[in-house]
């Protein structure tokens, strides 16, 4: 394991530039629900969870905590302290492992809030994404199970949305699948919006076929386009097949009413997994990385040498992963899941008739686990789903703890027990009970931003962190004329340096590229001070976040033509954090803002590695051919013979190839 490392430092304030924003060519629109779900209510920020971007790929043996589960006939080992990811699925009779279990947990930039690994079946809760508690600690307990035995509950305050939610998972003695009921509350007064997907990884060769109940799927790449393609054959090739595919996409099941949600993935033998659901549970998807260059390139950065290949098939509540669904006041959504081994008639699962292929898929599945078996499952779990914790097995954080704290909610079932509030929970404890939020030392922890919480620190006693985390709400809240009046007003109290950051994000998301410049330099200024202090755990604070200060006031001073002044940014990092991948390529940019595109070259030719590469981020391949053009025009102009000279006579190197869509569109 790589270790996940700390969280940024930085609030982040920030669009999270999803790649899953979406654009409906014309001529394709979609259905007025789904329309309506596309739109609703998308992510401003990922306030008031904070990038997770601290780790690197340096990996060692590393023990995990895990609780396993198992039957006469399957063993679940999940991960409590990773999001409650369940690691692998073991089938006891055949000996075969039905999940991609990966031998490795490598964090990657693909996470709403940054850190998130493959593998096995994780639980994404919150936005259009991976959830930011992939990488994560959740509760889990021990809890009664509906057949008499045991339940392993896992359960968790999802901070996105401000809502609990719970997973529970069970095995009944002799069952060939693993039963996982899934509850979402919302206990406030409004309402809400939801997302959620499971998503389970699974073995991938050029024989593995994906089996749903359609007849078309809306395919979403990553040029962002949304359009309707027939299934199983599109564009010149079968897509049920992963493999079949050149560039990542996903194909998003368009079930018929009234059809049973299932999917499966199955090998040349017919055998594999399949997942299905009661139907509150009805999207369906398949994630394809393809066959192309930059899947294959991803797909080692998140492993390990000689490890084979995965693709993902998904659950969810709506058609499209997309999608936003709203919660009403004070509701709940709730459906019931099962994991299991399926073994089909080969030559029915790999024909050319799709029909029967589907047909001898959803029969083998009716005769395994008929759909009357889920619906009792999900009938006799419902009860179960407020039994107290009989154990504590594991501790997440003390989040909903606070919210309990606050509102006085009763959530039968999942308890937030004050006993898990810390020290990030206790200022905003003293704001509950005194009125008066203290400060919380040199650099503000993590912090709510909710509608509630924001009215507690318009009434509270003003200073540097009220003022200072008020602002933080009323960016969330869309209100950023006055969370620009209350970074100010933080400043006049002495607040240090962290408004100054607030304050060049708010000035470069206006546009205003140059006093985003002068107040990132300015605030760069401030934290290098701090960070020099004669009091060494002040020294400490800030020197940890001088780095990552760094890394957004360098780009705005590029794009404000300010090279030189980038370049003495970083010269101020210590020679460490230079050699760092991220500041490897930030120095080639500004290289080349300076009129220096061999050195630029150099650094691109020695190699280097960003650890936290975004998913869909295209900055390696962009400055890669920024510096070729550079190279073949000299002085002159970079017109399209110049560019597409470039390409040819400086390909792009593979450990540079990360691009997630067709090159004539990148």
């Amino acid at each position: 394991m790589a270790a996940v490392g700390p969280d940024n430092p930085l609030p982040a304030l920030h669009d999270p530039g999803d790649v899953h924003r979406v654009e409906v060519p014309s001529g394709a629109a979609p259905p007025p629900d789904m329309a309506r779900q596309l739109r609703y209510e998308p992510l401003r920020s990922i306030l008031p969870t904070r990038r997770r971007d601290g780790y690197g790929r340096d990996r060692r043996n590393t023990d995990l905590d895990a609780l396993v589960i198992e039957n006469d006939r399957l063993r679940a080992t999940v991960l409590p302290g990773l999001g409650g990811r369940i690691h692998s699925l073991h089938h006891k009779p055949t000996g075969r492992e039905l999940l991609y279990r990966n031998p490795v947990v490598q964090p990657a930039d693909f996470a709403l809030n940054g850190a998130w690994f493959s593998g096995g079946i994780e639980w994404n809760i919150g936005a259009t994404g991976h959830t930011t508690l992939s990488c994560a600690p959740l509760h889990a307990a021990r809890v009664p199970a509906p057949d008499g035995g045991e339940m392993l509950r896992l359960w968790e305050w999802e901070r996105l949305r401000d809502l609990p939610f719970q997973v529970d998972l069970w095995l009944p003695e002799g069952a060939d699948f693993l039963y996982v009921g899934v509850r979402i509350r919302n206990p406030h007064h409004h309402t809400v919006p939801v997302y959620w997907w499971s998503n389970t990884a699974v073995p991938e060769d050029a024989h593995t076929r994906v089996l749903a109940p359609a007849e078309d799927a809306w395919h979403f790449g990553y040029q962002r386009t949304l359009r309707r393609v027939p299934v199983p054959e599109s564009d010149g090739a079968d897509r049920t097949y992963p493999l079949g595919s050149e560039f990542p996409a996903d194909y998003f099941y368009d079930l018929p009413e009234g059809a049973r949600p299932w999917i499966a993935s199955l090998d040349r033998e017919g055998r594999g997994l399949v997942q299905t659901s009661t139907d509150g549970l009805p999207g369906r998807k398949l994630f394809v990385w393809g066959a192309g260059r930059a899947g294959r390139r991803w797909q080692r950065w998140l492993t390990e040498p000689g490890t084979g290949g995965y693709a993902e098939i998904q659950a969810g509540l709506a058609r499209t992963q997309l999608e936003h669904v709203p919660l009403d006041a004070e509701g709940e959504f709730s459906w019931l899941e099962a994991y299991g081994p399926l073994a089909a008639d080969p030559a029915a699962v790999h024909g050319a008739n799709w029909a029967a292929a589907r047909d001898a898929v959803e029969g083998r599945l009716a005769a395994t686990l008929p759909r009357a078996q889920v619906e009792d499952a999900y009938a006799a779990w419902l009860p179960h789903a407020d039994q107290e914790p009989k154990e504590q097995l594991a501790t997440g954080s003390g989040w909903g703890a606070l919210e309990v704290a606050r509102a006085g909610w009763d959530l039968p079932g999942t308890p937030f027990a004050t006993a898990t509030l810390g020290a990030e929970q206790r200022p905003w404890l003293a704001l509950l009970r005194t009125g008066e939020l203290p400060a919380a030392g040199p650099v503000p922890g993590p912090a709510p931003v909710s509608a509630a919480w924001r009215d507690l620190l318009e009434s509270a006693h003003p200073g540097p962190a009220a003022e200072y985390h008020l602002g933080l709400a009323q960016w969330h809240a869309g209100d950023r004329a006055q969370a620009v009046r209350s970074w100010e007003r933080a400043l006049a109290h002495g607040a240090g340096c962290l408004p100054l950051y607030c304050l060049a994000v708010a000035e470069s998301v206006a546009g205003e590229t140059g006093h985003a410049a002068d107040r990132f330099a300015e605030g760069f200024a401030c934290v290098a001070r701090s960070a020099a202090s004669d009091e060494p755990a002040t020294a400490r604070v800030w020197r940890e976040v001088l780095p990552a200060f760094a890394r957004e006031a360098v780009p705005a001073l590029l794009a404000a033509e300010r090279a030189d002044d980038a370049g003495e940014m970083l010269a101020a990092l210590s020679p460490a954090e230079r050699a760092g991948g991220r500041f490897r390529l930030l120095a080639a940019q500004v290289l080349l803002a300076q009129g220096r595109p061999r050195e630029a070259r150099e650094i691109f030719d020695e190699g280097f590695e960003i650890a936290d590469l975004r998913e869909g981020d295209e900055a390696l391949s962009d400055t890669w051919y920024a510096i070729a053009e550079r190279l073949v025009a000299g002085d002159g102009p970079i017109d399209a013979d110049t560019a597409a000279r470039a390409r040819a006579e400086h390909p792009l190197p593979e450990r540079y190839e990360f691009r997630m869509r067709p090159t004539d569109t990148a």
